[in-house]
């Protein structure tokens, strides 16, 4: 099978997945429009609520779409594709790479439905302000996609939708997307160790064609380094079964 033909495989099978469509697209949107449509003028953290809600918002559902790259995982090994995958002349770095190309794609999809509704209810930022964010929100997506595929050689489908929907729901909570959990303190200092915070401040962090402080960086690579290496321990045990 060709590179490009499986890359499009995947981008077909993700579109078709309703999960994907309730929890990064439906979803998010709905709260936005809800939250913050009746509150325009309103500010929270630091910044106008639809910008801040926006970005949130964002995040939540890219998160989803990058992470769904695991239940396909899941539901390809369950009908033993991943082991067929072996003989066949698919290399292992292009089955993963269209699981996370795939997933990217629909996380840019998200982000283009919650950009459009933030312009609607008057979010307004300058070309170099939106590319910012855009590519602060991708980048701090990447420890997510390895998530995924991590979750996908762990989990059953069966079990597989419940966790990814609870842990990206946490995960947005624990960052501030639905709104700042904290201000101040110990436990401040604990939420910016996720990058699920980042991810939600790509926004704030954009204004005036700024970016993430050095500690944004180093939490996007350290969770990366760690998710990846674990990735590939889960990944070698489970192809290694006969």
């Amino acid at each position: 099978m060709k590179r490009f033909t499986y890359i499009r495989f995947e981008l077909l099978r993700t579109l078709r997945n309703r999960r994907f469509l309730i929890f990064s697209l439906i979803f998010p949107l709905i709260l936005f429009l809800a939250i913050a449509g009746p509150n325009k003028n309103a500010v929270e953290g630091g910044i106008g609520l639809p910008l801040y809600f926006m970005t949130g918002m964002a995040a939540w559902g890219s998160m989803n779409a990058v992470i769904s790259s695991g239940a396909r995982i899941a539901a390809d090994r369950q009908v033993g594709w991943t082991r067929q995958m072996r003989i066949t002349p698919l290399k292992p770095s292009v089955y993963f790479s269209a699981k996370i190309l795939s997933g990217y794609m629909m996380a840019l999809f998200s982000i283009a439905v919650m950009a459009t509704a933030g312009s609607i209810v008057g979010v307004r930022l300058g070309a170099t302000e939106w590319l910012t964010m855009l590519g602060l929100l991708l980048v701090g997506l990447i420890p997510f996609a390895v998530m995924g595929i991590m979750l996908g050689h762990l989990l059953t489908v069966d079990t597989l939708g419940p966790t990814i929907g609870g842990l990206t729901s946490l995960l947005a909570l624990l960052g501030g997307a639905f709104g700042p959990l904290v201000n101040s303190g110990a436990l401040l200092t604990i939420v910016k160790l996720l990058p699920s915070y980042w991810l939600v401040q790509a926004g704030k962090s954009a204004l005036g064609g700024g970016t993430w402080p050095a500690q944004a960086w180093l939490v996007i690579a350290v969770w990366t380094v760690i998710l990846t290496r674990i990735s590939i321990r889960v990944f070698k045990r489970d192809t290694s079964r006969v």
